[in-house]
């Protein structure tokens, strides 16, 4: 596809202002539209789905009456970038800080329809993985439990009930790029719950004291009865035994955890033990813990 060769200088014209109000939600409602930012980000858009990426905006400078691009990193981009339907538009080092505070030289425009995932359409693995959080709300938090999940090779993503916009910048930002691995599916309770069970996924809730009924279980002690379940299966043969459900591990407010009622709902309750002083772990170390955990425990 094409690179526009006129520079954009204009900090006040009605392109630069339309990118850059892609940070607020009526914005992105009102156009389809998002806003990626920083190399990183923009690099695994364009290597995973290039077909969410409308647009890149790239920093250049002027040297010696030629225009180059801010850095290698950004021209290796760009090449890239045209292997798919992605348009390339070369802007001012002002322009682009107008553009974005966040995006050291490069920014896209993203297709939030593109980047829709539908519960449907999501294929799971032969033993499902997947990371789920009730009511997430701080955009730093979502995006770490996402790139949590992305590296525990996780199938999928669930925000359950009322989370914060997965498309917002900063929680884009804080995926590292791991936004575009995995699919993002947004579902309320009772959706979620019969989504899991129709995939054969058992509902692990991540949680520290689980209810007077039904305290919770030891992540120590459950991997450990899986790794002699695993070896009883391999002597006798069967080791395809141990593969038949997957795990949803479903993890609550940062603030809050998970209600009773939610609690009362899921198959298993299992908690990470502290061997310190310290209260507690915040949302996006024990996604990293527990994640990695399982993931490890299948291996």
């Amino acid at each position: 596809m094409p690179i526009n060769q006129a520079v954009i200088d204009n900090p006040k014209s009605d392109r630069v202002k339309r990118v850059a109000g892609l940070a607020r939600p009526a914005a992105r409602e009102r156009s389809g539209r998002f806003l990626i930012e920083g190399p990183q980000s923009v690099r695994e858009a364009v290597t995973w789905r290039p077909d969410v990426v409308q647009d890149l905006y790239v920093a250049v400078d002027d040297v010696l009456g030629e225009t180059r691009y801010a850095s290698d990193t950004l021209a290796k981009i760009v090449e890239q970038s045209q292997d798919a339907t992605i348009y390339v538009h070369k802007v001012t080092r002002t322009v682009m800080e107008k553009m974005s505070k966040d995006a050291q030289g490069i920014v896209a425009v993203g297709n939030m329809r593109a980047m829709h995932a539908d519960a449907g359409d999501v294929r799971l693995g032969a033993t499902p993985r997947v990371a789920a959080f009730w009511q997430v709300r701080d955009p730093g938090n979502a995006g770490t439990v996402i790139r949590a999940a992305d590296a525990a090779g996780c199938d999928a993503v669930v925000f359950v009930d009322e989370c914060v916009d997965p498309l917002n910048p900063k929680v884009i930002r804080s995926t590292a790029g791991s936004l575009f691995h995995i699919p993002v599916l947004s579902m309320d309770v009772d959706g979620f719950l019969a989504w899991a069970g129709g995939h054969g996924v058992d509902v692990i809730a991540a949680d520290v004291y689980g209810t007077p009924d039904r305290r919770p279980e030891s992540l120590p002690d459950v991997l450990a009865a899986r790794a002699r379940s695993v070896a009883t299966a391999t002597e006798d043969g069967a080791s395809d035994a141990t593969a038949a459900r997957g795990d949803a591990v479903l993890f609550g407010n940062e603030a809050r955890g998970l209600p009773p009622e939610i609690l009362a709902r899921v198959d298993r309750i299992v908690s990470i033990p502290l061997y310190g002083k310290a209260e507690s772990l915040n949302l996006g170390t024990s996604a990293a813990v527990m994640l990695m955990s399982l993931a490890m425990s299948a291996k």
